[in-house]
């Protein structure tokens, strides 16, 4: 045991870690809740038990067997959020595959850069979705899938690639239709699956999701049956799931807060997944939690905005709200606030985390006391080490700031075939090192305070952006607002404010800093604000401070000020 003193903290707990793979869990589930609702996709019809989902995921998985697939080989999804992104989770992990997500927002490079980074030999895509003409790119990149026979693609850009897979209802030249591959398994290939059921390892790699990030190339986080059907169970234990609740996903699928926060909390308990669309509204969010009698919402902050915001909130009934989480980015305390009082969210949970650790190493619980609720990520997850360390690497005194580091069943393989970064992320006794400052407390609450690269130096003041930006959501006329840094040739950096003002309100620089004026120190008040309409921001909700740092450079004629 850690001095009482230092940021250490362990989640030792009497349940013992599921010593088993996702598809030995997942047809044990099928069993245990057969008859209970499991699927219910809003945008396609989709109303499925869990016995219906079962029949379906051994068809796909078997299909795949059938194309010459074998464990290990790498599966990719290009898709948005739909019933068959469910399923192929699920066959895959029964196939001993490992699924590849790729995001939806990817285009050409992206798309190619990925698929050969982790030599995918199947892609499983979307026919289309909002601006994305996914088989259009597809054609782009591989015209020879046009004249190729189906599962014998043979592409100049895709040495690895064989199979094309399409969702709907017209495929391409060259493509197997999603429908027409869960038709292709048979007897031979259901004996394989049952004989694989028994030789798959729960810590074989059965995921690989690219990390976006703000430099260089994505990064492939490589996960195990081990780390994200855990994760997924020990969320769901914290948020009180049963066999009784439906849980409302509007995030994306290939995001950790989709398929491991949404799907394997809810199987690991006989849980509803829901999905109100194939990307989030929060019109259709909003209604399907009412036609539903959802339980549980997720999201991150701007989604929780999104609705809350929206003109005809007042008219849906939510009472049927009890918990769920908030999580992706800094959840502003306002929002919180308004989510539990108005949404009936009551339970409402907020975590912390990172792809690289199946994602979260912090969550709070219900019954936390209101105030650590709105203003801490809560204490640590079971099974999980988390410490604070200072630059040289030694932990810190309890409520000193310091990067965070965890350990445990959670932490990925590494990145996939990047030995120097996973190198770089995870150091020999086995910590992964987040890039996040946080400090713990002497309760144990954690409160993530910035990214170490976000941290902001003014005069030799550390500032902490999200403190301010807490502050400034006080203000009743700002709907969201980021703070970060800006070169400064007196300072060395300047606080620069992008706020988005409440619908029909107008604001003044002047406002905004009157309001902070002898409310917080006068090195913490920004000397630049902006007022925008949107944020630059990932699929996920992420903002990219980056690229707003990036933008005030150019506007405001400045240069990076040189460090040593």
């Amino acid at each position: 045991m850690a001095g009482p003193n230092l940021s250490y903290v362990h989640g030792a707990v009497d349940t013992p870690l599921i010593g088993e793979t996702i598809g030995n869990h997942f047809a044990r589930s099928v069993v245990r809740w057969g008859e209970r609702p499991a699927l219910i996709v809003r945008q396609q019809g989709v109303r499925w038990s869990y016995a219906e989902l079962g029949a379906r995921v051994d068809a796909l998985a078997a299909g795949l067997l059938a194309l010459g697939l074998e464990p290990g080989d790498r599966v990719a999804i290009w898709s948005p959020n739909n019933a068959e992104w469910v399923v192929t989770q699920f066959a895959t992990a029964k196939a001993g595959l490992i699924l590849v997500n790729i995001n939806p927002a990817y285009r050409l490079s992206e798309l190619e850069y990925a698929l050969n980074k982790v030599g995918c030999r199947a892609l499983i895509s979307a026919t289309a979705f909002k601006a994305s003409d996914y088989m259009g790119m597809i054609n782009t990149l591989a015209p020879e899938l046009a004249t190729s026979l189906p599962g014998k693609l043979n592409a100049v850009k895709f040495p690895s690639l064989r199979t094309v897979i399409q969702i709907g209802s017209r495929t391409v030249p060259g493509a197997l239709s999603f429908e027409a591959v869960t038709a292709m398994g048979g007897v031979e290939q259901r004996a394989q699956l049952a004989a694989l059921a028994g030789t798959l390892q729960f810590d074989d790699a059965i995921n690989i999701q690219f990390t976006s990030g703000t430099t260089g190339m994505p990064k492939g986080a490589t996960l195990t049956h081990h780390n994200i059907l855990n994760n997924g169970f020990s969320l769901g234990e914290v948020m009180r799931f049963t066999d009784q609740d439906k849980v409302c996903i509007p995030v994306p699928l290939y995001h950790c807060f989709g398929m491991v926060i949404g799907n394997l909390a809810c199987i690991t308990h006989g849980a509803a997944m829901v999905f109100p669309g194939e990307g989030f509204d929060p019109l259709a969010t909003l209604q399907t939690v009412a036609e539903e009698r959802c339980t549980a919402l997720y999201g991150v902050p701007t989604m929780f905005i999104a609705q809350l915001e929206h003109p005809d909130f007042h008219k849906f009934d939510l009472s049927s709200l009890r918990t769920g989480m908030m999580a992706g980015s800094p959840c502003p305390i306002e929002v919180m606030r308004r989510a539990v009082e108005t949404m009936h969210l009551g339970e409402i949970t907020i975590g912390y985390g990172m792809t690289e650790t199946s994602p979260v190493s912090f969550q709070t619980k219900i019954g936390d006391p209101i105030e650590r609720q709105v203003s801490t990520v809560g204490r640590v997850h079971p099974h999980v080490e988390v410490k604070i360390v200072d630059a040289v690497g030694r932990i810190v005194p309890r409520g000193t700031a310091g990067e965070l580091c965890t350990r445990g069943y959670s932490v990925m393989l590494g990145y996939w075939d990047d030995a120097e970064r996973t190198a770089q992320a995870i150091d020999r006794a086995g910590w992964m090192h987040t890039g996040d400052l946080a400090t713990i407390d002497a309760e144990g609450f954690c409160n993530i305070v910035g990214r170490i690269k976000d941290l902001v130096i003014r005069g030799g003041e550390n500032v902490y952006p999200r403190e301010v930006e807490e502050f400034l959501y006080r203000h009743p006329r700002i709907q969201e607002v980021q703070v970060f840094g800006v070169p400064d040739p007196k300072f060395g950096e300047e606080l620069c404010a992008w706020v988005k003002p409440r619908s029909g309100e107008t604001l003044t620089e002047h406002d905004v800093r009157e309001f902070c004026r002898g409310q917080i120190a006068h090195y913490k008040i920004p000397r630049y604000v902006l007022f925008v309409e949107e944020f630059p921001m990932t699929v996920t909700g992420k903002m990219q401070k980056f690229l707003m740092r990036e933008r005030m450079i150019a506007e405001l004629g400045i240069k990076e000020v040189a460090t040593a």
